[in-house]
């Protein structure tokens, strides 16, 4: 049983319980027990049923005959069993508890005195059924606005039907104010409930509540004419309100005072006039005494019954204008590859015979005869060859030539000359041919990178429905959250929520994760102000990696030549690496080095493989002639669980999956023997409890064979990647005698399900 806390908050609610139950058998003509209605939705509601029960009670004494009173207590004293029965087995009331409520009427059938309404021709017996039928489907609807009332309001955007249950609350409870109190106190409390929702708002929702407000009266009068000066003091107030709450708070006694004039009320006697105008007056002094401090905090708490469609939209124009500035940035740097590809500038062969001919033939005293005889097609010969040997001797000379040129030996120096200059042009023209080559792929990797976000950018945060039930889901388990974001899809879904700062993060996940129907991660948590922060939740990786290292340097080193990297490319998404810098020392870790940072980068950047793997091994050629990286590398994708291996001229690699090994081998040349790499690639697939093993040379070279280290791993029962990683390097150094011979990297990972 929930108890009454001894708060402020439980000291004014439950004596204004009290008061609304006791308006409500005001309500209808024969002074009926509406208020069980309300009793009902109270206990629902999860409100203390004690205290519930005696507002009722108190209601029913205060507005009811002694036989009246005594079916309100019948009522209470049933309704308040049910309780307390449910209560001590640990259960909460389920649908069944409106089939108590209706059980709940007989009293009200056979006890209460009801004389029946003379329009209807119907028995009093019949007539009273039917009015208990109503009253059971009235606390339905008194129960969610109850529960809207009490935990959504100044929290949370409210659904139109929430609105239309506190509507129906409103009408009811104005009704037995207006024959309760009179039509100046339901003006009084009305009109501030007008002045202040107008002030606060803002907007034309001022002009519905309006209408809400004054349907009691509306429908007490039997017209409409309520309704449409209400709606002319909401209109009016938001007109004046740019100049001040002030300005607007002072058109309600004017133009109620005007309505009045209309209506004759200065012809009532001095009383009535006085209360009327007190009613309109009033309301006006409170907006105008209201700190400006205190409105704005209402203000805040009101701010999500404001539009929203249009920062989102700006949020979309915003996204779609950047998306379309970065496939033009994509575009370009497209065309700048094809521009660096395109380029072909002449070798200079070509221009070799002009060149000879000029320096030995021009000046020549038998040139016309040379040519004369065909010698041409000789000195073509003779240039041919220079050309692919890059240096010519006697030999080499055709036999015409050799019978007609009076010059041979010059013809030879002067040759040798200009293919040894040659050569060194080639080299530079080979040279800025590899470099164009070298930009081209790397615009064409910007390209794509910009490509990608260009798309990623341009799609567009749609409204979900799925916002709503996450919503009243939320509002359900007790939180109230006051914005709901959600967008994207698959792995890049991501819900964004305002809420208390105090909230649980672990619910929350729970909640949302049950909802949406995808498991989700607290991502960030964003403070915004001292009691308020923003989730950011992202879809769970179903797979979760753990990692485990050992390494030992060559003795008499005191640096490693080899380089091992754990990178999260993103939440969904690692790379781990191991690189082997041929040797040892400084020079073996440079290159190790520079290597996995390369490939880090360019990973991070998103950039395609092809790219990336092109790219590092140019680069690693252009730096030394004589340093080269052995390498391995897996990109792990933590919902599927699919790993990309690239293998450079390493040792074998292996996964081990319960008793089963698999053998991951390349046979590439190291990152920086040849101009162009090409790597081993394999694609696997890592399940649950999956090991994944990469090892420098200087590991699997104390085996002596690929078979004794299969036959080693085959007998190991790992459980966790830093143990087998340790136990692994431990048995190499023993086949060492405990001196390491060459740098040594263990380097383990191990799939396991998210948690």
């Amino acid at each position: 049983m929930k108890p009454i806390k001894l708060s402020a908050r439980a000291a004014l609610g439950y004596p204004a319980l009290a008061c609304a139950m006791l308006l409500l058998n005001f309500a209808l003509p024969c002074c009926e027990p509406l208020s069980v209605a309300l009793l009902a939705a109270s206990f629902a509601a999860g409100l203390n049923p004690y205290a519930a029960a005696a507002g009722y009670l108190f209601a029913s004494v205060a507005s009811m005959s002694a036989d009246a009173s005594l079916s309100a207590a019948v009522q209470a004293v049933f309704l308040l069993l049910i309780q307390i029965l449910y209560a001590r087995f640990g259960k909460k009331p389920g649908p069944e508890r409106y089939a108590y409520t209706l059980l709940a009427q007989l009293p009200f059938l056979f006890l209460f005195p009801h004389p029946g309404y003379a329009v209807f021709p119907f028995a009093v017996e019949f007539q009273k059924l039917l009015i208990g039928v109503f009253f059971t489907l009235l606390s339905f609807f008194f129960e969610g606005g109850l529960k809207a009332l009490l935990g959504r309001v100044f929290h949370a955007k409210l659904s139109p039907g929430e609105r239309a249950e506190l509507a129906l609350m409103w009408l009811f409870l104005g009704m037995g104010a207006v024959y309760a109190l009179g039509t100046p106190a339901f003006c009084l409390f009305s009109l501030i409930g007008l002045l202040y929702g107008t002030v606060l708002l803002k907007n034309a929702s001022a002009v519905p509540l309006a209408m809400v407000l004054s349907s009691p009266l509306a429908l007490c009068t039997a017209s409409l004419v309520p309704v449409a000066e209400y709606a002319v003091y909401a209109a009016a107030a938001l007109l004046l309100l740019p100049y001040g709450k002030t300005a607007a708070a002072c058109t309600l006694p004017a133009l109620f005072a005007l309505f009045s004039y209309a209506d004759g009320l200065f012809f009532e006697d001095a009383v009535t006039i006085g209360l009327t105008l007190a009613a309109c007056t009033m309301p006006a002094i409170l907006v105008i005494c209201t700190p400006e401090k205190l409105l704005k905090k209402l203000d805040g708490k009101l701010l999500f019954y404001r539009e929203r469609v249009l920062p989102r939209i700006a949020v979309n124009r915003s996204r779609r204008a950047v998306g379309e500035q970065l496939w033009e940035v994509s575009a370009l740097f497209r065309e700048i590859e094809h521009s660096f590809a395109a380029q072909d500038v002449p070798d200079g062969g070509d221009r070799l015979k002009d060149r000879l001919i000029s320096m030995m033939c021009a000046i020549c005293p038998n040139r016309t005869a040379c040519e004369q005889n065909g010698l041409g097609g000789a000195l073509d010969k003779l240039l041919a060859v220079g050309r692919a040997k890059g240096r010519v001797n006697l030999i080499d000379l055709p036999t015409e030539l050799t019978a007609r040129c009076s010059n041979v030996s010059g013809l030879l120096f002067a040759l040798n000359d200009l293919l040894a200059e040659y050569g060194r042009l080639g080299e530079e023209l080979a040279a800025a041919k590899k470099g164009r080559a070298l930009l081209a792929g790397q615009a064409r990797g910007i390209s794509e990178i910009l490509k990608n976000l260009a798309l990623e950018q341009s799609a567009e945060f749609l409204f979900s429905d799925e916002e709503r039930r996450l919503a009243d889901a939320l509002a359900g388990e007790g939180l109230i959250a006051s914005e709901i974001f959600l967008y994207g899809d698959g792995e890049a879904f991501t819900a964004t929520l305002t809420l208390e700062s105090r909230t649980s993060a672990k619910k929350l996940v729970r909640i949302c994760s049950e909802v949406l129907g995808r498991p989700l991660a607290l991502a960030e948590k964003i403070p915004l102000t001292r009691d308020c922060a923003c989730f950011v939740l992202r879809q769970r990786p179903v797979y979760d990696a753990a990692f485990g290292i050992a390494a030992c340097t060559k003795e008499g080193e005191h640096m490693s030549g080899d380089t091992h990297s754990v990178l999260k490319i993103d939440e969904r998404r690692f790379l781990v690496a191991l690189s082997d810098g041929m040797g040892s020392g400084e020079e073996a870790r440079a290159v190790s080095d520079r290597t996995l940072t390369l490939l880090e980068s360019f990973y991070k950047a998103k950039m395609p493989s092809e790219t990336v793997l092109a790219t590092v091994n140019d680069l690693i050629a252009f730096s030394s002639d004589e340093t080269f990286s052995c390498l391995d590398l897996a990109a792990v994708d933590l919902d599927t669980g699919m790993a990309d291996v690239v293998k450079i001229g390493s040792p074998p690699g292996f996964v081990l999956s319960g008793e089963t090994l698999q053998v991951l081998e390349g046979d590439s040349l190291p990152i920086g023997v040849l101009d162009a790499v090409r790597p081993t690639c394999l694609r696997i697939e890592l399940k649950p409890d999956d090991f994944l093993l990469f090892m420098s040379d200087g590991v699997t070279g104390a085996f002596g064979s690929s078979s004794e280290l299969c036959a080693y791993l085959s007998r190991l029962q790992p459980l966790n990647p830093q143990a087998l990683a340790e136990d692994i390097l431990k048995n190499a150094l023993r086949r060492y005698r405990d001196r390491a011979e060459d740098d040594m990297t263990v380097v383990a990972v191990k799939l396991t399900k998210s948690a």
